[in-house]
């Protein structure tokens, strides 16, 4: 930093901006982040700042170089350097130079933060560091730690806990001309440079005319699954409904798959009929006539019951008749699959079970239902199938059983579901930590 300040664009400033990219490509490749990132000013750092178990300070970081950055275009576009100060601009001038100093601070706050973290991972002195830092700059303990073969990064914390988990399966279902077909080879998400993986491995075929229960703890992938299945968010996969693929068709697919989320998308100020009227609107081919479209939206209420109810509106409903709405909304355009997240959620038992038989009367008509459910025990007689998502050793949703529910249970040795979902969850989630275990057993079973 001193350095800096007495020649900050002369020779010695170059050089020392080299050593950095030098230094800083050196610690990444130690600490286990992509190398090439060095030569990104603002993005090393952050990549500094997680290697270094200090993610929000390498954030930060990055938001202070951009803001200097920003500022210091601003000031030659505006040709601030050439400006006479005078009464009339120096508040202006005093904002840019305010604006460039505190970033500036904060920047050496979070580099002090940063270079703290990495002292840890390699068991050398902060104070000794942090002088260095302020003497001479950042580029000579990053030379030193990244050329130094006696410094050795420690295991970040998450690191030291991270597992490859459960092994891949091998296993890939036949897509079916009837029914469900899914394949998903993995589901995953960037944090900030950085691929996270969300599902993997899971393949299993559902029969026309299923009930299932999609059955996991907290952070399983269950609303990720589902959404991977219906085509809202896209993995690497292949998913196909009786015969089409719902990916390569998604334009013509998604009027064939019914998705009632948790929270219910009604207008409480509009009548019952307007807000099916609505649905048609949307899910109905738009040759049908508006006589046509009512005609179908009427039906459709006295299949779900909500004929008495029509001219009420949505905001004096009972929770279960919204509930019944909400799936009336989607059944408009007859799809072939239904999936339904905690359709029961907020309902007592007798309302839970009059909802889900209504379910269970949708699947007797060769569709497929798919629910996402808490209190899967008190209606789990009218379930087929059960899939059981559990999160592996290395933290990503894996399939641990998919089959019938009485097989489920004899599969786990356990006599209700929410035994089976303790019997995968993490010990520190309550659970017995036997997911890797079950997934590997399953894998044996399919393979036969």
């Amino acid at each position: 930093m001193l350095f800096f300040m007495l020649d900050s664009s002369g020779v010695l400033s170059i050089i020392l901006r080299v050593l950095l990219v030098i230094g800083m490509y050196q610690v990444l490749k130690k600490i286990g982040e992509r190398k090439w990132w060095a030569l990104v000013p603002g993005i090393r750092d952050y990549m500094l700042g997680r290697g270094a178990d200090r993610r929000a300070e390498g954030i930060m970081y990055m938001v202070m170089e951009i803001i200097q950055l920003v500022v210091r275009i601003l000031m030659s576009a505006l040709k601030l350097d050439d400006i006479e100060v005078t009464d009339d601009n120096a508040m202006f001038i005093l904002i840019f130079l305010g604006a460039i100093a505190l970033a500036s601070i904060g920047s050496l706050v979070y580099t002090i933060r940063i270079f703290s973290g990495l002292c840890e991972r390699f068991g050398v002195s902060k104070k000794r560091c942090i002088w260095m830092i302020l003497l001479i700059g950042r580029a000579m303990p990053l030379l030193i730690w990244g050329f130094g073969k006696k410094y050795v990064a420690k295991p970040k914390e998450e690191e030291a806990d991270a597992k490859e988990g459960a092994a891949v399966s091998g296993i890939k279902v036949k897509a079916e001309e009837e029914g469900l077909s899914i394949n998903i080879e993995e589901r995953t998400a960037s944090d900030l440079f950085k691929k996270k993986v969300l599902l993997r491995d899971i393949h299993l075929n559902i029969r026309p005319g299923h009930m299932v229960l999609l059955l996991g703890g907290s952070g399983a992938g269950k609303t990720t699954f589902v959404n991977a299945v219906n085509g809202y968010e896209k993995a690497k996969a292949d998913i196909v409904l009786n015969g089409t693929s719902i990916y390569d068709d998604y334009d013509q697919m998604k009027f064939r798959i019914g998705f009632v989320p948790q929270m219910d998308l009604m207008r409480g100020t509009d009548t019952v009929l307007a807000t099916v009227m609505d649905a048609a609107k949307l899910r109905l081919p738009s040759g049908l006539s508006s006589a046509e479209r009512k005609e179908r939206a009427e039906e459709a209420l006295r299949f779900f019951g909500l004929e008495p109810v029509k001219d009420r509106l949505c905001d004096k409903l009972s929770g279960g008749q919204r509930k019944r709405l909400s799936i009336c909304m989607e059944y408009i355009s007859n799809p072939d699959l239904f999936i339904l997240d905690e359709p029961d959620s907020g309902l007592d038992g007798v309302m839970a079970r009059e909802l889900m038989e209504g379910l269970r009367h949708i699947a007797d008509q060769g569709k497929i239902v798919i629910v996402i459910t808490h209190s899967p025990d008190r209606v789990i007689d009218l379930f087929d199938d059960v899939i059981v998502l559990a999160k592996d050793s290395g933290m990503t949703g894996r399939l641990t059983y998919f089959g019938p529910v009485g097989e489920a249970k004899k599969f786990f040795d356990r006599e209700n579901m929410e035994q089976i979902v303790l019997r995968i969850n993490r010990k520190e989630e309550g659970g017995e930590g036997m997911a890797d275990a079950y997934i590997e057993k399953y894998a044996e079973v399919c393979h036969g």
